[in-house]
């Protein structure tokens, strides 16, 4: 079998249902860099390092806890990933979509994927959150390559990959909270490295609205094996050539702490509306 493939996802599955008792969680929740702040509210938290997990492995991105955490959150239980394994670290497209089908594999039939990007959009300011209304995948890689696994699409409709169901419950919870949300198209790159000026310029012009590396693969995955997906991007600073100031890591985070509260409310009353 595939070591990150569908039956492996099962025994990982199965780690994580003994470690946590969690089951048929409303809602898988992947958490970008600096956005971990959430995992603090979920009730009744059980926790479990992903070095723990079948098929997981620690994190190294500064923001990324590395745990997986099941509780209650809006009255509803979910499932949060606090970290990623990015694509840019050296991981396989297989391994860093492997937690998207740990948690479908637990039973989640909803996805919200969350991460801090760049602001393309010159409207944009550092601390937005942008309701993701379509993604371009700029890596040049899809984590479907390769064998078929058992219960995927083998070729997956991605004319509405994040769902208008989920947005609209998204929207009606900012409504609710008087949160502002911008709404854009996010474009994935592989990274490490920040664009260049000549590469916003271009994205501009492709349509992109904010720029990150991950989330890209991870949609694709789950849409191939029939969860339900909805996501948001905290703008955590203008793109290369926007202003004068030179892009950070350090700045990112500053940025996701500083809106950790409205996305913290804003994912929570999502989920009490599923």
């Amino acid at each position: 079998m595939s070591s990150h493939g569908a039956a492996a996802a099962r025994v990982a599955a199965d780690a994580v249902r003994e470690a946590l008792g969690v089951h048929e969680p409303a809602c898988a929740i992947i958490l970008g860099s600096g956005l971990g702040s959430l995992g603090d509210r979920i009730e009744n938290a059980r926790r479990v390092q992903y070095a723990d997990v079948p098929g997981f492995h620690a994190t190294h991105v500064l923001g990324h806890k590395g745990e997986l955490i099941a509780g209650t959150l809006g009255g509803r239980e979910v499932l949060a990933l606090a970290g990623r394994f990015h694509m840019y670290e050296g991981h396989s497209p297989q391994v860093s979509t492997f937690p998207v089908r740990v948690a479908h594999a637990l039973g989640a039939k909803t996805l919200f994927v969350s991460n801090a990007s760049g602001g393309i959009r010159r409207t944009f300011s550092a601390g937005d959150l942008m309701v993701i209304e379509d993604h371009l995948n700029m890596m040049f890689v899809n984590p479907l390559t390769g064998p078929l696994e058992p219960g995927d699409t083998r070729f997956p409709d991605m004319s509405a990959p994040y769902s208008p169901r989920l947005k609209a419950i998204l929207r009606d919870a900012a409504r609710r909270l008087a949160i502002p949300l911008q709404a854009g198209v996010y474009v994935g790159l592989l990274g490490p490295t920040y664009e260049t000026l000549a590469e916003v310029r271009m994205l501009e012009r492709l349509g992109a609205d904010a720029t990150g590396m991950s989330t890209v693969p991870e949609v694709i995955v789950a849409n191939a094996i029939g969860m339900e997906v909805v996501g948001v991007s905290l703008i955590s600073n203008p793109a290369a050539g926007l202003t004068s100031e030179k892009l950070s890591h350090a700045d990112v985070m500053r940025a996701a702490e500083a809106a950790g509260d409205n996305f913290c409310a804003l994912v929570t009353e999502f989920v009490r509306g599923l």
